[in-house]
């Protein structure tokens, strides 16, 4: 077992950490009830930007995971911190449902089809050539372009989908334009939730099941990794990387 005695907060991902499929993992909730007893600083994080953090909060409570709104940070909530950053009180254009939209209405954005800062393209189930259509025009007119992250497909009961890397890349075939992406693999989603929680690199552990995005972004941001085999990764799926986790565990039952 790697050294852990240094690890004074945690970033956890979700859909393969936690749950699967709706159902949770076995020690996930024992591991949340230790971190929330014992005032262990944590974040869930996901790179879906379709909901909220209270949508997401109530889906898990019926999951059995009792994790608070304000213990959820998404790829849409980095995405607006990081356009609250750069350009404070700017303007954008939306691909998107609720989390996105709504991130953005906190931080201070305008949701605009005339003349933005920003074209910015989250998850969304409702995608329209019309809309597809004025953010091709927008960006050629000079918006930049904003991804809230690179997945190319998304699961369903039915089977993959397509998700914002392959619309993404349709943007992108159609103006020549690559988007700047928030989410994981950039390390800029682990630092943003770290700077929410008050964590710094050197004392935090992030627990993933991929090793293309979660350990990758947890190794570039300096921190503790755990890789969970609960998801994709498996031990062919390590051998094709030439980075590795601090830790490999069977499931976040091992640290409880």
């Amino acid at each position: 077992m790697a050294d852990r005695s240094g690890i004074t907060s945690w970033l956890t991902d979700m859909d393969g950490v936690l749950v699967h499929e709706g159902h949770p993992i076995p020690g996930a909730a024992e591991l949340i009830a230790k971190w929330t007893a014992a005032g262990t600083p944590f974040l869930v994080l996901t790179n879906n930007s379709i909901y909220t953090p209270r949508d997401l909060s109530a889906r898990l409570k019926i999951a059995g995971l009792d994790i608070p709104e304000d213990r959820i940070w998404t790829s849409a909530l980095a995405t607006a911190a990081f356009l609250n950053s750069q350009k404070p009180g700017g303007s954008a254009f939306v691909i998107g449902e609720a989390g996105m939209t709504q991130a953005l209405h906190e931080v201070g954005y305008v949701q605009t089809d005339q003349n933005p800062d920003y074209v910015v393209l989250g998850e969304t189930r409702n995608l329209s050539f019309e809309n597809l259509t004025k953010a091709v025009r927008l960006i050629g007119a000079g918006a930049r372009f904003i991804v809230t992250n690179p997945d190319a497909t998304g699961p369903s009961a039915e089977g993959p989908i397509p998700a914002a890397g392959s619309v993404a890349a349709l943007i992108t075939k159609a103006t020549g334009m690559k988007p700047y992406i928030v989410g994981k693999p950039n390390p800029m989603m682990f630092r943003s939730a770290m700077r929410k929680i008050g964590a710094h690199s050197e004392s935090t552990g992030m627990i993933g099941d991929r090793m293309d995005t979660d350990v990758v972004a947890g190794i570039e941001a300096g921190l503790h990794t755990v890789l969970v085999l609960t998801g994709i990764a498996d031990d062919a799926e390590i051998a094709k990387y030439p980075f590795r986790p601090t830790e490999i565990l069977n499931s976040v039952a091992d640290l409880i």
